[in-house]
């Protein structure tokens, strides 16, 4: 992983955060975003991309994240304003929400993909941002952000699994899988399903 914090750091920016969302995919649920502060000259090889960790390393790589960082904080788009405004900027919405919810503001934000956070009228204008193609295998806050996203994220949909138990959202987290499309076929969607997106009217 390359070592970007501690570029930009030697560039003269002090807090440079890494952002990153889960559930772009899924048929259902929010889309999550988290931003991420680590140490000057922190590492730790239990954090690399999400989908490239287990979900019990993901939970204690959680943790850890939480532990350590310097700030973080985690944000959503609803389904609602998914279909609203499209995935993409609903994306782009809880990434910046997830940076304004910092504690301590960033001066610098690596964005995993390839498109910058519109700021608005929030402390996003003026801040340099460098999108990155792959940022969560390239960039430890990257990595980091998308860690607490995903595992967020996986727990918001355990907890719709209750509330909806018939979709199996546990196991499938909401992405199209062929037991989610049947349980759509045979229940409807239901008040969490993202109605713009293909497959979720039979």
């Amino acid at each position: 992983m390359e070592d970007l914090e501690s570029v930009v750091r030697g560039r003269g920016f002090l807090a440079p955060a890494g952002v990153d969302e889960a559930g772009r995919g899924p048929l259902a649920g929010p889309v999550v975003a988290a931003a991420v502060i680590l140490p000057s000259d922190y590492g730790n090889s239990l954090i690399r991309d999400s989908k490239k960790l287990s979900p019990a390393r993901r939970e204690r790589a959680f943790s850890v994240i939480r532990d350590d960082a310097v700030s973080f904080a985690v944000a959503f788009a609803s389904p609602e304003e998914i279909d609203k405004i499209n995935i993409l900027q609903a994306s782009l919405l809880a990434m910046r929400r997830a940076v304004e919810a910092l504690s301590s503001p960033p001066d610098f934000l690596f964005v995993d993909g390839n498109h910058r956070i519109p700021c608005g009228r929030s402390i996003l204008c003026g801040l340099f941002q460098e999108p990155l193609i792959g940022g969560d295998d390239r960039c430890l806050s990257v990595a980091a952000a998308s860690i607490l996203a995903k595992v967020t994220r996986d727990r918001i949909m355990a907890e719709l699994d209750l509330e909806y138990p018939e979709y199996g959202f546990a196991g499938h987290k909401g992405y199209p899988t062929s037991k989610h499309f049947e349980a759509i076929r045979r229940f409807g969607p239901c008040p969490i399903h993202r109605r713009t997106f293909k497959g979720v009217f039979p």
